[in-house]
């Protein structure tokens, strides 16, 4: 018969060492934002294992001529609509088709690192790439003698730095490489830059979103060095659905056209109104 003292000593100990073991069990990845995508930035974040995530995202042009066009609702739009699904909660495969460029684009992303709620992880880690292939008319990529198939493509690369704080704020940063095929006098091939967004959740499934990218290389035409990008909107998720409003100072929708094409400043009112409409199953 086991002595009363050793089975006190013994549910004493067991009693000790639960939260010992719930706290470790309770160290799990922390979900920075609610989808892949903050307003133009991808983020993070990756769909999970078997999740399909389907994008709408839809620019409307400038409100600076008034009402002429009911701030830009009126007038000459660009619109994405993308795929986006997890082969491995870490791995993400993506394709999507813009009205812009007539754009096919083709994505690969994969979460290296993920912050972790016990510190263990301080911050996730997130590779990015994309490959745009441009349908347009080969007249658009120069002189026809020179033509080649592989001029429409584009290519757009990012490491993607993030961390959440006290549960309410992330903030990510991306250094990113793009490579566009062909490009017009004055440009150049090989662009570098980076990319910061953050958000703050205010209530409930209610947030604060604001990006800013900037490529750091001039061109070599000066007069066609890229603004730099600003956006500020709001979110609203659920467990199935993210939508985002914003207003943004620029009109394309892949990375490698915003960061090297931008021409309109964030000193002057030329902003558009943007939503991007992420469902998953």
């Amino acid at each position: 018969m086991i002595p009363m003292k050793k089975i006190i000593v013994s549910l004493i100990l067991t009693l000790l060492l639960i939260p010992v073991f719930s706290q470790e069990s309770e160290d799990y990845p922390v979900r920075l934002f609610e989808t892949s995508i903050l307003i133009d930035n991808q983020t993070v974040t990756t769909p999970f294992k078997g999740m399909l995530e389907f994008e709408i995202h839809h620019r409307f042009a400038t409100v600076n001529n008034g009402i002429e066009d009911f701030f830009g609702i009126w007038g000459a739009s660009n619109i994405r609509l993308g795929l986006n699904y997890g082969i491995l909660d870490k791995l993400m495969v993506g394709v999507g088709t813009t009205k812009d460029r007539k754009v096919q684009d083709f994505a690969l992303k994969y979460a290296l690192l993920q912050q972790t709620s016990s510190g263990s992880t301080p911050v996730s880690l997130t590779f990015y790439g994309n490959m745009g292939i441009s349908l347009m008319g080969k007249d658009n990529f120069g002189p026809s003698p020179d033509w080649r198939e592989i001029h429409r493509f584009s290519y757009m690369t990012q490491a993607i730095i993030a961390r959440q704080f006290a549960g309410k704020l992330s903030v990510q940063l991306a250094p990113t490489f793009i490579w566009l095929n062909a490009v017009e006098v004055g440009y150049k091939n090989a662009n570098f830059g980076f990319s910061a967004a953050a958000k703050y959740n205010l209530f409930g499934s209610h947030s604060l979103m604001v990006e800013y990218d900037q490529l750091f290389n001039k061109q070599k035409n000066a007069e066609l060095n890229s603004k730099p990008q600003l956006a500020i909107g709001w979110e609203i998720s659920t467990a199935t659905h993210a939508f985002q409003l914003f207003f943004a100072n620029y009109k394309e929708i892949l990375g490698q056209y915003n960061f090297v094409y931008n021409q309109n400043s964030i000193s002057k009112f030329n902003y558009l109104i943007g939503l991007n409409i992420t469902v998953r199953f």
